[in-house]
């Protein structure tokens, strides 16, 4: 039974209102109960979720998913571009990490080109909206199981 940690960085809690024309109405709640039900019913683990606002608060979650998950997914927010603590926490736990985008950050303001992140997870998933988060679980899982 895989276990996948999902975080969710800065802002993300605000989806279903911020910039609807760029992430949807779908809230946060509405994608990890989604989530959470995909891989219970479907791929057979569990699924734990953390968003939060400081960087800190994701770094503890990173550390902590040592020994306790299998992987990980994660969409920084904002953490992209500039948190190399949050980059040298997921090298120093070794899980494998797709990182996830619900806008395609290429086509957006040039400073959201560049992830800090990118170089040390085995993929990354941007611009396809809310069902990125599906794929990213599922493809997750497969490289688990085929690990």
């Amino acid at each position: 039974m895989a276990s996948v940690l999902l975080l969710n960085g800065p802002n993300l809690n605000m989806l279903g209102k911020r910039e609807p024309e760029i992430y949807g109405s779908e809230t946060l709640e509405d994608i990890v109960g989604r989530l959470k039900k995909m891989m219970e019913e479907e791929l057979g683990g569990q699924l734990e979720h953390v968003q939060s606002n400081h960087e800190g608060v994701l770094i503890d979650a990173i550390h902590q998913a040592k020994g306790v998950h299998d992987g990980i997914i994660i969409n920084p927010g904002a953490f992209t571009h500039y948190s190399y603590a949050i980059r040298d926490a997921l090298a120093s736990v070794a899980l494998p990490t797709i990182e996830i985008h619900m806008s395609n950050v290429h086509a957006r303001e040039e400073f959201r080109h560049h992830s800090v992140i990118a170089p040390i997870v085995s993929g990354q998933i941007v611009g396809l909206g809310s069902d990125g988060y599906e794929w990213a679980l599922q493809a997750l899982v497969r490289k688990l199981k085929n690990s």
